[in-house]
């Protein structure tokens, strides 16, 4: 479980999180909000990314600021961008650089690239150029790259921002069956209807915490306020 205690943080003084304290547990969870409301904030504190200046992150006890890299081997993160991820020449090079520092032989690595590659669908692309895939493969490319570490949490930043609608389909088919728990940063709300729980971010705070479908009508109750206070009508 991931802790959020008293959580606060600033970018050259100005506040992007505000005495945040949240205990995730559900399986799958989701963060709404607008641009500038703190989740791709608050999704780099999660695995220790970003250290808050103030509060603590605990992520199972262990806190982000004293064991990052063992919150990092429990907490994997996806950017919003694959760009941001892919590393290596081919697609299974980059999936074997999570297997970096285990003590397996080559074989053994190889059969584990494959396995993972053939879980999503990469397979046949094993030795093609990572950076050339299609924006559906390389956030697949992604995913499975973080996956292979077998983390126990799985941080998603705007992952469907820059794919189709058919590749929002097949990433969140996939994302759908992970026996990880799942915590996703959107600005898609028809896509967290089936989620367990919804968190609604607004100037760095948590503005509502409940069910998707509640969390969504109070951000569209958020939006139109806002729109009476700019207009005066």
């Amino acid at each position: 479980m991931i802790s959020l205690q008293n959580v606060s943080h600033d970018y050259d003084g100005f506040d992007v999180l505000r005495e945040v304290s949240l205990d995730l547990h559900e399986h799958r969870i989701a963060f709404i909000g607008a641009n500038g409301s703190g989740k791709s904030t608050l999704a780099r504190t999660l695995n220790g990314l970003l250290v808050p200046r103030r509060g603590t992150v605990l992520v199972d006890g262990l806190d982000t600021r004293r064991n990052a890299v063992q919150v990092r081997r429990r907490v994997g993160f996806m950017f919003s961008d694959a760009n941001h991820q892919i590393i290596m020449p081919s697609v299974a090079e980059d999936v074997a650089l999570g297997l970096r520092g285990q003590k397996l032989s080559k074989l053994e690595k190889a059969d584990i690239v494959a396995e993972v590659l053939d879980r999503y669908g990469l397979l046949a692309l094993s030795n093609h150029s990572a950076h050339l895939l299609s924006g559906g493969q390389k956030q697949m490319l992604a995913l499975a790259s973080v996956l292979v570490t077998q983390p126990d949490i799985l941080i998603c930043d705007e992952p469907t921002t820059l794919l189709d609608l058919h590749n929002v389909q097949i990433f969140l088919d996939t994302v759908r069956n992970l026996s990880q728990q799942v915590i996703l940063m959107t600005h898609h709300l028809e896509i967290i209807e089936d989620y367990d729980r919804a968190i609604l971010m607004d100037r760095g705070q948590v503005h509502f915490d409940g069910s998707p479908q509640d969390a969504v009508a109070a951000y569209r109750r958020l939006i139109g306020n806002r729109e009476k206070e700019r207009t005066g009508r």
